[in-house]
């Protein structure tokens, strides 16, 4: 739900950097400008079901992995408490749980990259839907352009993912720490 609450705000900023980085516009105002005039509001949200299908199944599969990932570290290291991962270990699992995520969400990630993009930068018609982008792609390109960019994707998703997953463990590490001392005395209850 967090994922895709955070794409109202996040497909709009997605479609200038797309735009912005493909060279399509020469700035951020020009980019805003020229997407409002020539495209209205809706045109902040190009590839937005595109966009919104790679998120959410993105943050599910990544924190999923992650989870997994802990689990078995954890297991193998015989903690079976509220034990958290080291920050070295949360890294690395962080690392390879974005990994996993972006490597099952890369095929929809090109899709809106392309929805985002191709009619404005190349000026032909914008596709339809996402199938038929999908169908285009296939036909003038074949199935291995759906992992085009994998590795630059990967090369921020990674660090990106591992910095969020290490931070994160790294406090509830200091708040079991602090409740473990700040704790007061449990009390017994007893039910008549």
């Amino acid at each position: 739900v967090g994922a895709l609450g955070s794409c109202f705000a996040s497909v709009p900023q997605e479609v200038i950097k797309q735009r912005l980085v493909t060279v399509i516009y020469p700035n951020f105002a020009a980019a805003v400008q020229t997407i409002y005039a020539t495209e209205g509001i809706r045109g902040f949200y190009a590839a937005w079901l595109p966009t919104v299908s790679r998120n959410v199944p993105f943050v599910a599969i990544t924190f999923t992995s992650f989870a997994a990932l802990q689990r078995r570290r954890l297991s193998e290291r015989g903690d079976d408490g509220p034990a958290t991962l080291t920050t070295l270990e949360s890294l690395a699992v962080g690392v390879a749980s974005a990994l996993i995520g972006g490597l099952c969400t890369q095929p929809i990630d090109v899709v809106k990259t392309r929805m985002m993009t191709q009619a404005a930068a190349s000026g032909a018609l914008p596709y339809a839907n996402a199938l038929d982008c999908v169908r285009t792609m296939v036909a003038q390109e074949g199935v291995g352009v759906f992992f085009a960019g994998i590795g630059q994707r990967s090369l921020y998703m990674g660090p990106l993912w591992a910095i969020q997953f290490a931070l994160n463990s790294w406090m509830t590490g200091a708040m079991l720490r602090h409740n473990e001392i700040e704790a007061p005395p449990e009390r017994v209850r007893v039910y008549v």
